[in-house]
């Protein structure tokens, strides 16, 4: 396989550490408001998914509606925590220093989240002003929407992207838009099995340490 014209990343769990943070103030959220959530239950229903297929899983399981605003104050909650706690994936700016080829995020959260979690962490000047929601394509990930969207807007072809992605549902929507694709289990909330998990969904190669990511961007 040659060397990609274009490297997508996932936000994340990728770029930034923030999967165990986000599954904790989430959990937190949906069991104040009465569907009880463990964190590790939030991470293994919703990592790499938009707040609107959240939203919607949910309210079918529960048979009700959340309140209105849900998405405000998971958001505003989510902001004070990062701006504590989130750091980057260990290695990541060393790898993103490495990488020859144009790189660009693209994330399920809202373009104000994914800056502000690239800017806290340093990572901002990485990727600016190339930075893609979910929100601005009908259907977010496991459909290929957000990465084709991403692609056609670097003006690069599927066939040349090569995707790095941490979750199931991303790993699932890159090989629907017939992009290669990494499997990157290295983030807080990777426990054992995960690795296995992205292999499952169509991961070809899965890696834990971001010191690897150039060689696998070269020859991947």
């Amino acid at each position: 396989m040659k060397p990609p014209g274009l490297v997508i990343f996932d936000c994340d769990g990728v770029l930034v550490d923030s999967e165990p943070i986000a599954c904790r103030v989430l959990a937190g959220l949906l069991t104040e408001l009465g569907y009880p959530m463990t964190a590790d239950g939030c991470r293994d229903r919703f990592t790499g998914i938009s707040i609107p297929t959240l939203v919607a899983d949910v309210e079918g399981d529960w048979g009700r509606p959340l309140p209105a605003d849900f998405e405000t104050r998971l958001r505003d909650r989510d902001r004070e925590v990062f701006a504590r706690e989130l750091q980057p994936i260990p290695g990541i700016e060393g790898a993103l220093k490495a990488i020859t080829a144009p790189v660009c995020v693209a994330s399920s959260g809202t373009e104000e989240k994914i800056r502000h979690s690239l800017t806290v962490t340093g990572l901002i000047g990485y990727f600016e002003p190339h930075i893609f929601s979910a929100r601005a394509v009908p259907r977010g990930k496991p459909a290929p929407d957000l990465f084709l969207h991403a692609a056609r807007a670097m003006g690069t072809a599927p066939a040349d992207c090569l995707v790095v992605e941490d979750s199931v549902a991303g790993i699932t929507a890159a090989r629907a838009a017939a992009m290669a694709v990494l499997g990157f289990a290295g983030g807080g909330h990777c426990g054992p099995g995960y690795a296995q998990c992205l292999r499952a969904a169509g991961a070809p190669v899965v890696f834990d340490d971001m010191a690897r990511l150039p060689d696998l961007v070269t020859s991947p």
